[in-house]
């Protein structure tokens, strides 16, 4: 068995995380997603997949049907959101799935009430 001390024989990868601002409900919402999550898929690993992760912009705080304290990160399957129309299309739809919860509601009128309370 030998043993190697050097990168020797890996390539360098890069990472490619795409990001786009969604308005949904007058809520700003950062989408970042990562096809090819830490490069698994081009280094050959069968356990590959996507990452896309939500994070509220404005107003700062806000809860969204997927994440009721402004963010959420999920792993899919790679083509998931290709499939979807894209991340942003995927996440427009999974808001608008989420929205109709009843837990979503209760979150959101906590936070819009939250002036009242202190």
């Amino acid at each position: 068995m030998t043993s190697h001390s050097s990168a020797e024989g890996f390539t360098a990868w890069q990472r490619c995380i795409s990001t786009e601002a969604l308005v949904w409900n007058e809520i700003t919402i950062l989408v970042s997603y990562e096809a090819d999550w830490l490069g698994l898929a081009s280094g050959g690993f069968q356990d590959a997949c996507s990452h896309l992760e939500l994070q509220v912009l404005h107003p700062p705080g806000a809860p969204i049907p997927l994440g009721e304290n402004g963010y959420w990160s999920e792993f899919l399957e790679p083509g998931d959101a290709e499939e979807a129309g894209g991340p942003v299309m995927l996440t427009s739809a999974l808001l608008n799935e989420f929205s109709d919860r009843l837990s979503w509601r209760v979150a959101w009128a906590r936070w819009e009430q939250r002036d009242l309370y202190g």
